[in-house]
């Protein structure tokens, strides 16, 4: 079930539940006004009585066998003021559980969207690297010397290389930093360790290059890292 399903019920049932809980109060309020306007009609008729009485009839004993309406409605709000509590409560925690439940969708949403391509990805790299080692073949040739149909073919496999590179980024699925960036043993893979320009610690070299897609390292890329100045 999707928290889109899941949504309109959870507010239904919330509106129900404060829908009880103010119908209890206000009941609570009608009795609670009853019961005392019924305790000084109990009085002023106590009152009256004693008023009325003839003292020969009054042997001292003024025990009254009526209820205690008083007590009797204290009770019954103490009873109610535990019954809204206990549904508080319960509000409460049914809102708790809706946001977590919220939150966890929206997590998995989340993290269906980024990683949800990892696999795809991961097979398309491995016609990135065809081209990349296409292009290292060339590497260091002067192109001017290259007739005009070869030429033709290596701006082509730049090109596709590039226009690969920038689909990749589109979706997530980015290069991890290459020459010249800080080993970093999370995105890196070493391979060797040889002198360089570059500082001692920094990557010299890529064998093959690194890819991330959102946070998580889809490959790391293989290094050599650089021992400092020969």
């Amino acid at each position: 079930m999707t928290m889109a399903d899941n949504t309109p019920s959870d507010k239904d049932e919330w509106d129900d539940l404060m829908g009880e809980i103010e119908s209890e109060k206000s009941a609570s309020k009608r009795r609670a006004a009853v019961n005392a306007a019924a305790d000084d009609i109990l009085k002023a008729d106590k009152k009256s009585n004693k008023e009325n009485a003839d003292p020969e009839d009054n042997d001292g004993d003024d025990t009254d066998a009526e209820p205690d309406l008083g007590a009797m409605a204290a009770a019954r709000i103490e009873e109610l003021e535990l019954e809204l509590a206990t549904l508080k409560d319960k509000a409460l925690r049914a809102m708790a559980d809706a946001e977590n439940v919220k939150r966890r969708a929206e997590k998995e949403v989340t993290a269906a969207r980024i990683f949800g391509i990892e696999r795809f990805a991961n097979d398309v790299l491995a016609t990135h690297d065809n081209l990349s080692r296409a292009l290292l073949t060339l590497e260091g040739t002067d192109k001017s010397t290259l007739g005009e149909n070869a030429k033709n073919l290596v701006e082509g496999i730049e090109l596709t290389e590039k226009d690969l590179m920038a689909v990749l980024a589109r979706h997530g699925v980015t290069a991890v930093p290459g020459v010249g960036s800080k080993f970093d043993p999370n995105v890196h893979q070493a391979v060797a360790n040889i002198p360089s320009p570059e500082d001692k610690g920094n990557v010299a070299t890529v064998m093959q290059t690194g890819f991330k897609i959102g946070d998580r390292t889809l490959r790391a890329a293989m290094v050599a890292v650089s021992t400092g100045k020969a």
